[in-house]
């Protein structure tokens, strides 16, 4: 089976040949990777035989200038697209540092929202000319990437604890850069479909907890984000696609209220915040398509990881509905043949 017939069979909820595999290793871990052994210029995914999703972006940024303020043998400080000055460390599968943001006031965001026009050149045709018809022909599973919601406002735009205060004081300002996000989003990707460029699902980062709980109260959600959530939603099933949502931390809580706005699919599952993606299979797993929920803390352990493999795909397989992954990403102490085990483990417990 390709990839798109093994996907399409996860969310009508049917069994396939077998789970897809599918996964986002560091820029570290393929380098450790090619240094055991996996040929350099080598898709990973080729190397292993997992299967391959493509996302299509769009820039709906306010494209604020790009500079370099500082370099360093250490780091790079820059501003970006956002209007947000990053600290950038040179080490690989560093995570940057946020020292500043524009904007961080309504009267701010009036003037980033005017910015964030529906240029043309805001949609990538030369990638899509340049690589569909071979997606296509390849059987790949294909996602429009929207980008909107909490955690993106919060983490490129206006910084944490700002949109955490305003959601309580000044929730209307809030409420509007969620919707003008994914206003910007949908009519770009409108644009692609009517180009005749399809894809499967869209795709979009929302994470909505932490370790052990969410950011903020369900009530909160209900009243601010969930509509949004819901028009996103909404617009993707007029299309006849899927809608998949990557939520990190633990967003249990928040499941009832996915599924009422019609959410296709959940990801990461993430295990070591909280999330129990077995009791989520029970409780959902005819409606819901769970992606991920392996815990990462697990893999750079053999045996350990193989076992946990072995307990949880052959219950979250049942009836379809089931992408395996880390329940984030594969980190760099991840060895080559960690990796071949596990997905060797994969491929048989997640066979039909």
């Amino acid at each position: 089976m390709t990839s798109r017939e093994r996907f399409q069979r996860m969310y009508e909820h049917r069994d396939a040949d077998r789970v897809p595999i599918i996964d986002s290793p560091w820029a570290g871990t393929l380098r450790r990777w090619r240094a055991e052994g996996m040929p350099e210029g080598v898709d990973w995914r080729d190397y292993f035989g997992v299967d391959k999703v493509e996302t299509i972006g769009v820039d709906i940024t306010p494209r604020y200038e790009e500079k370099v303020l500082e370099d360093t043998d250490r780091y790079q400080i820059v501003t970006t697209k956002w209007g947000v000055t990053l600290k950038n460390f040179k080490t690989l599968d560093s995570t940057p540092e946020f020292l500043d943001y524009k904007v961080t006031t309504p009267e701010a965001w009036a003037e980033a929202k005017a910015r964030m026009t529906l240029d043309d050149d805001r949609i990538p045709w030369k990638t899509l000319k340049d690589n569909y018809d071979r997606w296509i022909a390849e059987g790949r599973w294909l996602e429009a990437g929207f980008w909107f919601g909490f955690d993106v406002t919060h983490s490129w735009m206006a910084g944490t604890e700002t949109v955490l205060v305003a959601m309580y004081e000044e929730p209307e300002w809030v409420v509007d850069m969620f919707n003008t996000y994914l206003d910007r989003c949908i009519s770009l990707f409108e644009r692609v479909l009517d180009a005749g460029y399809r894809f499967d699902a869209i795709y979009w980062p929302d994470d909505m907890g932490y370790k052990g709980t969410t950011f903020f109260s369900n009530e909160m959600y209900r009243e601010l984000l969930k509509p949004v959530h819901k028009r996103a939603v909404d617009w993707a099933h007029s299309k006849g696609i899927y809608a998949h949502l990557h939520s990190c931390g633990d967003v249990m809580t928040r499941v009832d209220d996915l599924m009422d706005i019609g959410i296709d699919c959940l990801n990461p599952l993430e295990v070591k915040a909280g999330m129990d993606p077995v009791a989520l299979k029970r409780k959902y797993g005819d409606r819901l398509v769970l992606h991920g929920g392996v815990n990462a803390v697990l893999w750079d352990h053999r045996d350990a990881i193989v076992g946990e493999i072995e307990r949880v795909v052959p219950i979250l397989k049942e009836n379809g509905g089931y992408i395996f992954s880390s329940d984030h990403s594969i980190p760099n102490s991840v060895p080559l043949e960690n990796m071949a085990a596990i997905i060797e483990a994969v491929k048989k417990a997640g066979k039909y």
